[in-house]
């Protein structure tokens, strides 16, 4: 089939980035012909809450990459429009993860559908937001009704789709973010970090927004079991909300000691390194849908504490494979505590190396294929 994804891709960054393109070799690699419509501008600056949107990264390579849509100009959607019902693709594939992009990329596919021969089906990382605003609800049900079929990576979700469509959903967990390289050595990762040997790390990984929860796992290193123990948290991610919050926070739980911050962007070359580094990944969201921070750990083969919220519970499979935990900081700190006096790691490991082959692209991308049947 012809297939062109609409959505985040080089030069943005990100995880959204990484899962588009990811995909898009996966279906070059199934025999079809594969190219990403990008944007040209994706949020306006006031929406963004990072410091750049775009990768410092090289390009990927042996993907068609084109910059097309801007985001908050509607005179570009009906071009873009326009273009894709002349070029006619077999399915358009559009990833939606805010409301916000509801109205550009639904009145292309809107438009591109008019051919009579395009389809598209949509992959829903949230239909309802994390951090909601006036209109979300309006946007998305504008979306919604522009496609054909649905993809949702966590049950949870699609739940909420039955408010949105009558049109078929069908579920399959996020794939492995396998594209991040190979784990290298522990003590290639702790040079590489410049981090001491001697200190076991656990590791709270990727943007910081109010509903992940980093709050919590800091107060949980706070407690005393915490406190006693040899264990520092890394955090590597860049603030996407209140950094003054979280500094005052640590400042008052007298922790600083227990942490190591790499408060910035992390490229994708480097996330192994965090990941090879970390003897548990902590995920203490307050709210979740599914995360491709599972699924970075899943590949890695590093067991987790994730709190019971949405589609978290999907991946971990509680004193199997990891913990599933209360959103209180007494629960996550019990559950580090147990990890390291019952010497869970290698038995964990070995139960996640068991379970990565359900999580594999060929097995997403094939689900979603089926659907255009």
């Amino acid at each position: 089939m012809k297939i062109i994804i609409l959505g985040t891709a080089y030069p943005f960054r990100g995880g959204l980035a990484s899962f588009n393109e990811r995909l898009a070799y996966e279906l070059q690699d199934m025999g079809h012909e594969v190219m990403i419509y990008t944007f040209t501008k994706q949020y306006p600056d006031f929406l963004f809450p990072g410091k750049t949107q775009l990768s410092e990264s090289e390009a990927p390579q042996k993907l068609e990459i084109a910059q097309k849509i801007h985001s908050y100009n509607p005179l570009n959607w009906g071009k873009v429009g326009k273009e894709l019902r002349k070029i006619a693709p077999d399915l358009l594939i559009a990833k939606f993860w805010i409301p916000f992009i509801g109205p550009s990329l639904g009145t292309i596919i809107k438009r591109a559908k008019k051919n009579g021969h395009t389809k598209a089906i949509s992959i829903i990382d949230n239909i309802i937001p994390h951090e909601s605003r006036i209109g979300d609800r309006q946007l998305a049900n504008y979306f919604t009704k522009q496609i054909d079929h649905f993809v949702v990576m966590s049950k949870s979700v699609g739940e909420e789709m039955k408010e949105f469509t009558t049109q078929p959903v069908i579920y399959s967990p996020h794939p492995v973010y396998d594209n991040y390289g190979e784990p290298v050595s522990r003590e290639e990762a702790l040079q590489k970090l410049n981090l001491n040997p001697e200190k076991k790390y656990i590791l709270f990984f990727g943007f910081i927004r109010d509903y992940k929860g980093l709050d919590l796992l800091l107060e949980a290193m706070a407690q005393d079991i915490l406190r006693q123990q040899n264990i520092q948290l890394i955090v590597a991610g860049e603030y996407y909300s209140n950094e003054e919050k979280y500094t005052q926070l640590i400042e008052k739980l007298q922790i600083k000691d227990q942490l190591v911050l790499f408060n910035s962007f992390i490229p994708n070359e480097e996330v192994k390194y965090y990941f090879s580094a970390a003897d548990l990944v902590v995920q203490p969201y307050k709210s979740a849908t599914q995360s491709g921070i599972s699924q970075i750990a899943v590949h890695f083969e590093v067991p987790m504490v994730v709190t019971d919220v949405g589609g978290l519970k999907e991946i971990v499979k509680d004193q199997i494979n990891g913990y599933i935990v209360q959103k209180d900081p007494a629960s996550i700190a019990q559950a580090i505590t147990q990890f390291y006096a019952d010497n869970k790691q290698q038995e964990f490991k070995e139960k996640i190396v068991l379970e990565k082959e359900q999580y594999s692209w060929k097995y997403f991308a094939k689900a979603v294929l089926d659907l255009k049947r």
